[in-house]
């Protein structure tokens, strides 16, 4: 009887030491107040908010399809963005383009602290349906859509097909691109050079199915949400819209690119381009919500495009929700960014991670160099995430990684926030999580999630700052960054060319904000504004980033290597508008940490010039500001 207890007893102890040592592994290492607070002490940051468009009427939930008025919130909980960059032809990115979704209005003024320069431009064509009631603007993507040397906007929605808004002296002027009257739930849109002939194509992340009717609260019918909780293809469709030369201001075609359906028809959240093999051709990154991400290596040629699908390795220590392409995760934000400083773009990926949630993880996919392996599909990236201190926040949306304090390593910003409210929420959707994925696709089947529920919706969007150890460190509170805010988009620029980069939020259902860079002892920094000309020359420099040059448009895709003194490397590509709802400016910045003002840097460049020919040159350049005006073609400096 005595044997009998005794097992009894030392196994119920052997089953508690296991389960608080699998505990201890599982829990986040906690860092101390000291060390949050002598991270923050290299940064400041003043908080202004964007004003808000009067009189227009400030909503708090949309008109959905009555078959999705049970989770009218959920439906409702996307649309604010934020781009950042120059839309006044002054030389500096300083103007924001708001989508804000209490008023359905997309408007591009001067950001805050930067100047009274013009008046608020709303961005709307009433013949275009822009006004519609079944219409949801959902970003903004800036670029020279026709190579004038103006700033353009295209704007992307819910219940339509993108509009491009050209710039004519700072009026804008809305064109049809898809002449096609369908009905597409964009939610990600990038730019990028995807044929290599040279010029800017665009890319389209859908959402719900094409046709849907999620905005028409008179329709009839039904409709249906992701058919599975980590395996939904039953989304929109990818969309890529090529450049073409015609004998309009403005020609797009749409292209087929030759993926499965599987892989059109995710339910796409976020884009990201960047070349990792250094053929001037991007690869793509499709972050995807209820279904594992994308990555497509890069095969085109002019006006015809190839892709090959590429998914990581699964290893013992490895589970497949953590391996790309095998992943079962909800991909919100996604960000090329060299994370572990080892001169090689990195991915960072923004999902539902907080520390109960959906026991998900964001992603900080490490570049292994592997590039032999690519034509045998495999993507040379392995999750670090939970080492580097980046695998859980909360809901997080947009993922961004800049130099804030110029010491020559990323830190890493996070939109978060999902439904505020006062009733939790949480119970009822792990219940949905658990269930049949075969009940997902009808909305009857889902949680109550209605004006006054909540999920994540008071939250903070964390600030991480690399410590000694090379983890990741949220300082947001120190920082006095941690009020909550339900975030959708963060945009990145040097606003006033001083050196340090500043940032914009766009928030959902509420004011939002922009944070100026008040560094407290910034080291030194290189600029670099890249711009193609639209006729041929040699390669020109000029001092500052208020050179602005007539008739020449932003190097999308081209890159930086920076060779520092140290013999370490520092690589940027020009952004197209990677992301979810957050478009940082065309800007290439680079933190040198305690390098001279007078040290000479030598610099790699490479681009592809309007006529599709690529170009590699070593330049060099002290640290600031310079514009770089690229040869087309290559005739020397």
């Amino acid at each position: 009887m005595k044997n009998t207890l005794f097992k009894k007893n030392l196994t119920r102890i052997f089953a508690l030491f296991a389960i608080m040592s699998l505990y201890g592994l599982a829990k986040l290492p906690e860092s101390d107040v000291s060390e949050r607070q002598l991270l923050a002490k290299q940064f400041s940051f003043s908080q202004h908010s964007i004003p808000d468009l009067n009189p227009y009427p400030m909503r708090r939930i949309r008109d959905v399809n009555p078959s999705l008025e049970r989770i009218s919130a959920w439906i409702s909980s996307v649309g604010a963005g934020m781009a950042i960059n120059d839309f006044d032809n002054d030389g500096l990115a300083n103007d924001y383009c708001l989508v804000d979704p209490r008023n359905n209005k997309v408007s591009i003024a001067p950001l805050p602290e930067t100047g009274s320069r013009y008046e608020t431009i709303i961005l709307q064509d009433k013949t275009l349906l822009t006004e519609s009631a079944t219409v949801a603007p959902m970003g903004c993507l800036p670029g020279d859509f026709n190579e004038d040397g103006q700033m353009d906007a295209l704007v992307y929605y819910w219940g339509r097909t993108p509009l491009i808004f050209l710039q004519s002296n700072q009026e804008f002027f809305a064109k049809e691109i898809v002449n096609n009257n369908e009905r597409w739930f964009t939610n990600a849109a990038t730019l990028a050079d995807v044929d290599g002939d040279g010029h800017t194509d665009i890319i389209i992340g859908n959402y719900f199915p094409d046709g849907a009717h999620i905005l028409d609260a008179d329709a009839t019918n039904t409709e249906e949400m992701q058919d599975s909780m980590s395996r939904a293809f039953n989304g929109g469709s990818t969309q890529f819209l090529l450049w073409s030369k015609g004998s309009n201001a403005v020609n797009f075609i749409v292209a087929n690119a030759g993926l499965d359906n599987e892989v059109i028809h995710g339910w796409t959240l976020a884009i990201a381009a960047a070349d990792i093999n250094n053929d001037m051709l991007p690869e793509i990154y499709f972050a995807n919500d209820f279904g594992p991400d994308r990555f497509l290596l890069n095969l085109s040629s002019p006006g015809n495009l190839s892709f090959k699908l590429l998914t990581g390795e699964k290893t013992f220590a490895k589970p497949a929700s953590k391996v790309l392409g095998k992943d079962s995760f909800k991909g919100m934000g996604a960000e090329f960014a060299d994370i572990n400083n080892d001169g090689l773009l990195d991915i960072y990926v923004s999902n539902i991670a907080g520390e109960y949630a959906l026991e998900e993880s964001h992603f900080a996919f490490i570049n292994t160099g592997e590039l032999d392996r690519l034509e045998q599909g495999y993507a040379p990236f392995v999750d670090h995430s939970e080492a580097l201190g980046l695998s859980r926040s909360d809901w997080s949306w947009e993922a961004r990684m800049a130099d804030f304090n110029n010491d020559g390593v990323n830190e890493a910003v996070q939109a978060t926030g999902f439904v505020k409210g006062d009733v939790n929420r949480w119970p009822e959707l792990h219940e949905l999580a658990m269930g049949n994925d075969e009940l997902l696709k009808y909305p009857a089947s889902w949680l109550l999630v209605q004006p006054g529920d909540d999920l994540s919706g008071h939250k903070h969007n964390p600030f991480f700052a690399k410590n000694g150890q090379g983890r990741f460190v949220d300082i947001a509170n120190e920082l006095g960054l941690a009020a909550p805010q339900v975030t959708r988009g963060i945009a990145v620029s040097d606003v006033d060319a001083d050196g340090d980069l500043d940032f914009a939020v766009a928030n959902q259902w509420e004011r939002s904000q922009f944070f100026k860079n008040d560094c407290p002892d910034c080291g030194a920094f290189l600029g670099l504004n890249l711009l193609l000309p639209n006729s041929p020359g040699k390669t020109k420099i000029f001092q500052g980033r208020n050179s602005a040059q007539s008739y020449a448009r932003p190097a999308i895709g081209a890159q930086a290597i920076v060779h520092l003194p140290d013999n370490k490397t520092l690589i940027a590509q020009v952004d197209g508008g990677n992301g979810h709802s957050g478009k940082r400016s065309y800007d290439l910045h680079f933190g040198l940490g305690k390098v001279a003002t007078s040290q000479k840097l030598e610099v790699d460049i490479s681009w592809r010039d309007p006529s599709g020919i690529t170009h590699n040159k070593r330049l060099q350049f002290k640290p600031g500001w310079h514009t770089v005006q690229l040869a087309w073609p290559e005739q020397g400096v």
